[in-house]
């Protein structure tokens, strides 16, 4: 049965019926089934990060199980060795606890009576005042000295576990995290052993008959997650150790502890390197009666922490992830919400899958655009975007960055003349409304303005009438100049050789594109007019004793149509030839949207050919040289 018009709307709700369906049917899929999901998950990751050690241990002629098996022991003896570590420590930790019963209770105290006590002092005088106020006819009369009992201003210390019941808390609750690193060890050699075939049926289950793509989608997600992984276990490891040779120099207890931790807890995003500096701290405050150990412990973890993040993450692997920090934060924050602290760690590495996916498989772009840290729209899209909305200002802000590194020329063929392009594109198919072409005229004046060297002649509040009144861009942005320096733009004395005059093919966007070659060549300091035909013929016609002769050296014949749009500018080309003999005549033939293609024929009056306002300002500085 064909689908109606009317019928379209009831289907379109349809199908997002369905997808709020499916998103909440896979959410409490995640969130009920963390715990077979998790070891899962985790496994699959240290999988995709063991395969080419695997593949190493092969290549030394050892058999495929013996090389799993020899890869997923070493990977439990580190695991093993590291939590062994950790926990001596935490044991020595807790035989002396008992050792700081007394600074912890007189740094309670000291805090007591600099926050509660002063304040509780301050009520006291206020309540004072007030009664004296307040006190009519009983002067006489002894006020009521309440006095606290002993115990007020005691500070509640709570008693300290016996090192047996700590290190029975502490095997308690690790093992909920031994249960799942063993089923993680297992569901691990099981991948190990089938990778291979576990990832010719990712392939035909995701990519169907297209292998190509889904190859590319499954390297691109083993290269970027084993290099963020090495460089951020490599990063981590560093940074441990410099906690642990730091807090062993300025003296605090079981610095090894602290290191081997900070190491561990950096591996969850933002806030893991900072848990870690806020337990030490503590344990800081209760080891001297002093606050010089507490001071140096933050001091530590606070210069290490923003050297490694300033410094040595961004040359080491930088936005190698390919994720935005946004998507980093939300990811954190939604995998925490659904996983808990596991979530938390793994936000990162599936987060990151998620984005290659997006990128290499159509029905998942969306998420690529979302999460990744590639733009989501280029340059010349930006600026149409923003002239439509009117807002100048972000353009301009936009372009001065652009411009710190790059030439005002090679903006304008990289952004502005693309950005036109669409706007014409659009108004061809009269996709753009009214209001929408006065916001996007009013911004393309203001940007083209702003960024040259000339400065308009009007105030914006007295220029605007003018710009709204006016839909010729090349002709209000060449009214300003002619406003300044008279109708030739400038003066006729002047050295010979020194002029270079500006032309379009034959049609308004040509003219646009030649104000912008003059803008271009005149911020280069360059004696730059854009003239017509018509212009040329005037000026001749007309007397002018004051005029130098031969004062044109290089004329710009300049073409935005594409190839096929220079059959006029062949014309004006013969008809410059006639005019001026000796000039140096370029042909500036600007690529049409994705058309890079020169014209067949340019005739024998063009002496050089410019595919680019970079280009035709290179020819013009060498002319000039």
């Amino acid at each position: 049965m064909p689908t109606t018009p009317d019928s379209q709307p009831y289907a379109s709700a349809s199908q997002r019926s369905l997808t709020l369906i499916a998103t909440g049917v896979v959410l409490a899929l995640l969130y009920f089934g963390k715990d077979v999901l998790v070891p899962i998950i985790l496994a699959l990751i240290l999988a995709l990060l063991m395969a080419p050690f695997v593949r190493l241990l092969q290549k030394m002629r050892l058999g495929h199980a013996y090389a799993v098996m020899i890869a997923v022991l070493l990977l439990a003896t580190i695991a093993t060795g590291l939590m062994m570590v950790i926990g001596s420590q935490i044991v020595h930790l807790a035989e002396s606890l008992p050792q700081y019963e007394r600074t912890v209770q007189a740094k309670l105290q000291l805090l007591h009576d600099l926050t509660i006590a002063r304040l509780e002092a301050m009520r006291g005088e206020a309540g004072k005042v007030i009664n004296a106020f307040g006190a009519n006819g009983s002067a006489g009369q002894v006020p009521q000295t309440q006095v606290a009992p002993p115990y007020a201003n005691a500070v509640d210390v709570s008693v300290f576990a016996s090192p047996w019941n700590a290190i029975r808390s502490v095997l308690s609750s690790l093992w909920s995290p031994l249960e799942t690193a063993g089923i993680v060890l297992v569901v691990l050699v099981f991948v190990l052993l089938e990778y291979e075939s576990l990832r010719d049926r990712f392939i035909r289950a995701i990519g169907g008959t297209d292998l190509r793509a889904t190859t590319v989608a499954i390297n691109d997600a083993g290269e970027r997650l084993s290099r963020f992984f090495v460089s951020q276990f490599s990063v981590n490891v560093g940074v441990g150790l410099a906690i642990w040779l730091g807090l062993a120099v300025v003296g605090l207890p079981n610095a090894l502890l602290w290191g081997a931790l900070t190491a561990v807890l950096r591996f969850v995003p933002y806030v893991g390197v900072w848990l870690a500096a806020l337990l030490a701290a503590l344990l800081a405050a209760a080891v001297t009666p002093g606050w010089t150990l507490l001071l140096l412990t933050l001091g530590l973890f606070v210069i290490v922490e923003v050297l490694v993040s300033q410094l040595v993450e961004p040359q080491l692997y930088g936005h190698a992830t390919g994720l935005s920090p946004l998507a980093v934060v939300v990811s954190a924050i939604f995998w925490s919400w659904l996983w808990g602290p596991m979530g938390l760690v793994l936000s990162t590495p599936l987060t990151l899958c998620m984005v290659v996916v997006g990128r290499h498989v159509r029905a998942f772009t969306l998420l690529g655009i979302l999460l990744g840290d590639t733009p989501a729209l280029t340059l010349p899209q930006r600026f149409y975007q923003r002239a439509l909305s009117g807002d100048a200002d972000e353009i301009i802000a936009s372009a001065r960055i652009f411009l710190r590194q790059r030439s005002f020329a090679r903006y304008c063929d990289t952004v502005l003349l693309p950005a036109l392009q669409l706007a014409q594109t659009d108004l061809a198919q009269k996709a753009i409304s009214p209001e929408q072409l006065v916001k996007a005229r009013t911004a393309v004046i203001r940007v083209i303005e702003s960024l040259g060297r000339e400065a308009p002649s009007q105030p914006r509040w007295r220029r605007r009438t003018s710009v709204l009144d006016d839909d010729n861009l090349a002709h209000y942005l060449r009214q300003q100049r002619e406003n300044v320096a008279g109708r030739w733009q400038g003066p006729l004395a002047v050295a010979p050789g020194s002029i270079v005059l500006c032309i379009g093919s034959g049609n308004r966007y040509d003219d646009v594109a030649t104000e912008i070659l003059v803008r271009i060549l005149r911020d280069l300091r360059i004696d730059a007019r854009h003239v017509s035909m018509q212009d040329v013929e005037d000026f001749q016609a007309e007397d002018h004793p004051e005029a130098t002769p031969n004062a044109v050296s290089m004329i710009h014949i300049v073409n935005a149509a594409g190839a096929g749009g220079w059959v006029s500018g062949e014309a004006v080309a013969r008809e410059i030839r006639k005019r001026f003999a000796e000039v140096v005549i370029t042909a500036v033939l600007l690529p049409h949207l994705l058309e890079t293609q020169e014209p067949s024929q340019l005739g024998a009056d063009i002496d050089r050919v410019a595919q680019s306002f970079e280009q035709a300002a290179q020819f013009t500085i060498e002319k000039f040289a």
